[in-house]
This record gives C-alpha cells, sequence and structure tokens, in this order.
C-alpha cells in the first residue's frame, strides 16, 4: 500500500508541476476528479467521466486513482488543501469528512444542488450540510457493513446463515474444519482488521451488535468502557489465528475480498461494492453465496456501519462552475444507476431501490434496504475536527488486542482516557 501511496502521490505532483497533458490542449477547461479504485469505483469513475464529457465536448475530465486506505487518502487530501492547490478540482470524499474538510469546499447550494437534494437520502443530506446551511458535498453511494456467506456450504454442512457472533464462531469453525481437509488454505470468517478506519468501522459494528454503544453517545458522552463492548473486543481477538486467518490483522476491503473471490472463506464482512465482483469469480456459482445483516451480539441487534462517499468541489479550483457541474452530474440519477447496476455501489437517491433494473443486477438492494437506510453512523458529527484523531485512538487500541499486546479492558481503558483528554467530553455509558 505504501508503494500504491508513493506512486500516486508522484503523479499527482507531477500534475501540479507540469499541469494536464497537451493531449488535451484542445479543450476550454480541464476538470480532474480524485476518486477511489476499491472494486470496480475507478472504472465506473472513468465511465461516468466519459458520459460527461459526451454531453459537455469542450470540457476534458482526468480521473485520478487514489489509496485504497482512507487514513491515506485524506493525508494526501490534506496536502492538496493546505497548499490551496487547484490541480484537482472535485474530490471524492468519505461520509466522515464534511466537517473536517468543510473550510476547503465550496457550497454547491450555490451551484444548483438545491434542484436535486430532495432526491437524495435526507440522513446524508444533513450529514454533508454544515451549521451554516452550506452544502458542502453531494451524495454519491452509501455503504453499510454486511455479512456475506456460501449458500452451498451451509447446504453442504446443514448449516442457517447465522443470526448471532456466536453462531458465526460455531458454523465457520465447522465448515472450515470440513473444507481444510481438501483444501489447506480455507479460512472461516474473513474481514478487515488492519489498523485504519475500516477497523474503526468493524470495531463500531461488533459492540453496536451488543449492546455496547457507539464509542461517543450523540450527547456527547465516551461510552467506550463497559462490559459488553469488552466481550466483542475479545471474541474478536479469539478469531485471529482461528476461524480467521493469524494475517487478518494486517487486511483491509481487497485483502478480505480476494481470499473470498477465491473460494477460500465460508464467510466475509464486506461493502456492497463485493456482491458484484463475488458475481464474476470462478470459485463458485452466483447462486451458490448470499448476503445478510452482520450478526448480532447475544444482547443485542444487528449492526452495519453506516459508510458511503460523496463528492465535493474544491475552494481552489479555477473552474468551480464546471466543476460543481460536474459533481452534480456525477451524483446524478443517471451516473449512479450505472455504477448501481455496473458495481453494486449502492445509490442515494431513493426511488432507485425501485428501479427493475437496479434490483435485477442487486436483488439484495430491496431485502437489505432497511440495513441500509439505518445503518449504525460512526461519531464524526459529535466529534467534529477531531473525529480523525478519535477514530486512530480506538483503531489503533482495538488492533493492539487483536495482535495480542495488549487484553480488552486495558485497551478500553486506553481509549477512554485518550479520547476524553482529545475532546474534553464526559463519561457515560451506552
Amino acid at each position: 500500500m505504501m508503494k500504491k501511496l508513493l506512486v500516486v502521490t508522484l503523479s499527482l505532483a507531477l500534475i501540479m508541476f507540469f499541469g494536464v497533458s497537451n493531449v488535451q490542449a484542445d479543450y476550454e477547461v480541464e476538470l480532474t476528479i480524485a476518486g477511489g479504485a476499491v472494486g470496480e469505483e475507478y472504472e465506473t469513475t472513468v465511465k461516468a467521466a466519459e458520459m460527461y464529457m459526451e454531453e459537455n465536448p469542450d470540457v476534458y475530465v482526468e480521473v485520478i486513482d487514489t489509496p485504497d486506505s482512507a487514513d491515506e487518502r485524506m493525508s494526501l487530501y490534506l496536502s492538496f488543501f493546505e497548499a490551496q492547490s487547484p490541480e484537482v478540482d472535485v474530490y471524492q470524499i468519505d461520509v466522515i469528512w464534511p466537517g473536517e474538510l468543510e473550510d476547503h469546499l465550496l457550497d454547491l447550494n450555490e451551484y444548483g444542488a438545491q434542484d436535486y437534494v430532495d432526491e437524495h437520502f435526507d440522513h446524508i443530506i444533513e450529514n454533508n450540510t454544515n451549521v451554516d446551511g452550506e452544502l458542502v458535498a453531494m451524495p454519491w453511494f452509501t455503504d453499510a457493513g454486511l455479512l456475506y456467506y456460501r449458500q452451498d456450504l451451509l447446504d453442504e454442512y446443514d448449516l442457517d446463515v447465522p443470526e448471532t457472533w456466536s453462531e458465526l464462531e460455531e458454523y465457520a469453525g465447522i465448515i472450515m474444519d470440513g473444507e481444510r481437509e481438501e483444501n489447506p488454505d480455507f479460512e472461516g470468517f474473513v474481514w478487515q482488521g488492519d489498523a485504519y478506519e475500516g477497523l474503526t468501522c468493524n470495531f463500531l459494528e461488533w459492540i453496536a451488535s451488543n449492546n455496547g454503544g457507539s464509542i461517543i453517545s450523540p450527547e456527547g458522552e465516551i461510552t467506550i468502557l463497559n462490559d459488553q463492548a469488552q466481550e466483542m473486543l475479545e471474541k474478536a481477538a479469539g478469531w485471529v489465528g482461528d476461524i480467521s486467518p493469524a494475517g487478518a490483522t494486517n487486511m483491509m476491503e481487497e485483502d478480505a475480498r480476494a481470499i473470498w473471490h477465491d473460494g477460500n472463506a465460508a464467510f466475509m464482512r464486506n461493502w456492497p461494492y463485493a456482491y458484484s465482483l463475488s458475481m464474476e469469480t470462478d470459485a463458485f456459482d452466483p447462486e451458490d453465496f448470499g448476503v445478510a445483516p452482520l450478526p448480532a451480539g447475544e444482547e443485542g441487534e444487528p449492526a452495519g456501519a453506516l459508510g458511503g462517499w460523496n463528492l465535493g468541489v474544491s475552494e481552489y479550483s479555477e473552474h468551480p462552475e464546471e466543476a460543481a457541474d460536474l459533481a452534480l452530474f456525477m451524483a446524478s440519477e443517471e451516473v449512479q444507476k450505472m455504477r448501481a447496476t455496473d458495481a453494486s455501489l449502492n445509490p442515494t437517491i431513493d426511488h432507485l431501490y425501485e428501479d427493475e433494473e437496479v434490483l435485477e443486477a442487486n436483488p439484495f438492494f430491496e431485502e437489505l434496504y432497511d440495513v441500509f437506510v439505518s445503518a449504525e453512523p460512526r461519531p464524526s458529527t459529535i466529534a467534529g475536527d477531531n473525529y480523525s484523531a478519535v477514530s486512530s485512538i480506538v483503531y489503533s487500541e482495538a488492533h493492539s488486542v487483536l495482535t495480542g499486546e495488549q487484553d480488552a479492558l486495558t485497551a478500553l481503558e486506553y481509549m477512554e482516557l485518550e479520547i476524553q483528554d482529545l475532546t474534553g467530553f464526559e463519561l457515560g455509558q451506552p
């Protein structure tokens, strides 16, 4: 990943130094969008850019691939914003970033966004609107953590889709033991355990599903130190080297998907993007897998972390009107439908969940609609500018438990203390 970051950083630096290629010299306006490349994100962004250029022949749109890790991507973006660089016009930003980046992004309400906001999920529009009423990003696609499972293996071992984490442990162990008789590489459960934002999402799902709270409550109380959270963190640590590979502590989304894609896992925690790619593997047939809500703890209900990405326009763009127009087009129904059918990227436009073509490509959109509209938010709103630091505390301490460096209770005590020192919030209970 470091190699990729260096390559991307170098590519962006070259653009900043030399400007865009002479190939685009005949265009009146040249725009650059920095986006993601997880799954088929990059390919569908390029396709959308081509669609925009067909409608706007005087505009050239360059799509730049950025790191998969949200933390590395944020660091890269900040280097551009701090330099007030005009070289990137539109940024793909995480659902947790609007509050941290608002000073560097245009108010899209001033560029016609008000004509489209009613089409999108209200909670995402609210998430992207600051206290001054400025809409700093347009919703692009939403996410929630899901459980992927091998239906053919559940049938073979006479098991049901697990509804609790304890059932998942049991069923994953049964299937793994059986499959390893012929396939020593087979794993029971793969997920995201590296020390990065993805682990914060997994951790939030574990504790929220066991009535362990949401790290910081919406009222501004730190609720992380409780028995239910400790129980789930200890349980997850027990997966490493057992039903999950020892290397789970170094895995991000695509690492987990690669194992799943090769037919070497019974269960996987991942985002919806992995659905369309799972339809394309040769390791199992499309009817041999399914998706479901993540399991619940013994004392709670299933909880999928709210994810998703938005499009913000740089305050430093030399073409703000054209850049805003590009962002609005990228967030439009036409593009969201294409990305949903081609890449299983969940729309933020509600009525697309009733579209026949979208549902034919992604039947789980309808089945799990409630999961997407009621996903568990990370405490980014209440933490504000401190959220990235809060998340770093959470995933660093959680990671130390997964690797066996310290016990769960000690890690949660450190989380509580460090978050309180950072934010000044009071302590509470979930």
